[in-house]
């Protein structure tokens, strides 16, 4: 593997603004996901009690939310395709961008299916808002423990995924000067 520093020429026909329901699912997820990851931090510390419980069923109906509209974004992206990036980009920077972004999408649909699954084989139901989409069960101890070691240690890996991804936006906004950051607010 080359980490050549290379530039790319730039596209015949670069994109400069994105499809509304590209626009629309980036921050849905973001939103969803990164209130449903906070609401977790959150509980860590909490101590038991009935203010803990509400939080666990609004975080557990937000994880379902966060995978339902995390898989429409990544069905849309599919339909789309790659995203053609806003300025030209080394080899090693198209590889690293296309790396953060994969494994965001990966935490946005890894976190949700790891909570469902720890909960669920924890002998616990899954709610969505009170509507019951897994009825309690059998406890499986080896499962729950597994998802629960996934749901819990991610998070210092995403930590670092998002922070990458915020200097990146960051670098693209205030050093390259292109326009990474307002297409994806709508603004080009």
């Amino acid at each position: 593997m080359s980490l050549e520093l290379t530039q790319n020429p730039p596209a015949e026909h670069p994109i400069s603004s994105l499809s509304k329901p590209t626009i629309l699912l980036h921050w849905a997820v973001a939103v969803s996901f990164l209130f449903t990851f906070f609401v977790g931090v959150y509980l860590v510390d909490l101590p038991r009690g009935p203010e803990k419980f509400e939080l666990i069923g609004l975080h557990k109906s937000m994880g379902v939310l966060v995978l339902v509209v995390a898989l429409l974004r990544i069905v849309w992206r599919l339909k789309e395709g790659k995203l053609k990036p806003a300025s030209t980009l080394s080899a090693l920077q198209q590889k690293a961008a296309s790396a953060v972004h994969g494994l965001l999408l990966l935490a946005t649909i890894a976190m949700p299916i790891s909570g469902a699954v720890m909960s669920v084989a924890g002998g616990r139901g899954l709610d969505f808002f009170s509507v019951n989409l897994i009825a309690k069960g059998d406890k499986m101890e080896g499962l729950q423990s597994v998802a629960h070691s996934l749901h819990v240690n991610a998070p210092y890996l995403i930590y670092a995924i998002l922070a990458l991804h915020l200097l990146a936006v960051l670098k693209h906004h205030l050093i390259d000067k292109d326009n990474t950051l307002t297409r994806m607010l709508g603004k080009d």
